[in-house]
């Protein structure tokens, strides 16, 4: 959670595999997170966080559940690729794709999806509305952080829209969630970045049965 009055730029509970992956190849309809890409997120599928976001009860509590509830704090704006929101490619076909999530995603605030091609917004249930911005990733993160106010701005993935925020120096605070598989191919996250020299450290770890939590803060 921020405790700084400046809002930040953070990425939390983005899960990756032992080997660097933050999601499987070959994505799709069927294989929303690629292939193998769910065996990378059984830690947060089973918190009581987890849970009560989909409108169910139960869940465990602990380590777990605390990354996980701390990533939906203080989050006031989210940034995400266009590959997070949907596996449609190109131009846009129509406006019948709206995301994985049903009418009323988890998100309950202003949503901005990097794309290159254009799109009117999508107002849905929860207040949940997706912005499609086509001139890069500051403008993305300035209307983002327009829309937050106070509150800080989270991005959701997937790999390589983070690797541009991190590349450019504007992640703040980043929470990875290290799963015990290996995925072979995939998304990598890491790929091509020096992290010290870009002014990352290791500011918190906690391993837990189900993943190893590693929070990376950014030296200002």
């Amino acid at each position: 959670m921020s405790n700084s009055s400046t809002p930040k730029l953070r990425v939390q509970s983005f899960s990756i595999s032992l080997d660097g992956y933050g999601a499987g190849p070959d994505q799709s309809l069927a294989t929303p997170l690629g292939v193998g890409g769910e065996e990378l997120h059984p830690w947060l599928v089973g918190t009581r966080m987890f849970q009560k976001l989909y409108g169910k009860e139960g869940g465990t509590t602990g380590a777990d559940d605390d990354f996980a509830v701390r990533g939906f704090a203080n989050i006031g704006a989210w940034i995400m690729g266009r590959n997070m929101f949907g596996p449609v490619r190109g131009k846009w076909p129509d406006d019948s794709w709206k995301g994985w999530w049903g009418d009323n995603p988890p998100y309950h605030c202003p949503v901005f999806v990097l794309t290159h091609h254009a799109r009117a917004p999508i107002t849905m249930a929860g207040g949940t509305v997706f912005h499609f911005v086509t001139d890069g990733i500051e403008a993305a993160l300035e209307r983002a952080r327009d829309a937050a106010g106070a509150k800080d701005v989270r991005v959701g993935g997937g790999g390589a829209t983070i690797r541009q925020y991190l590349r450019a120096g504007l992640i703040d605070e980043m929470h990875i969630a290290i799963a015990p598989v290996l995925l072979g191919s995939g998304e990598p996250l890491f790929a091509g970045l020096d992290l010290t020299r870009l002014g990352y450290r290791c500011s918190e770890h906690v391993p837990t049965a189900a993943a190893t939590h590693v929070v990376l803060t950014r030296s200002r």
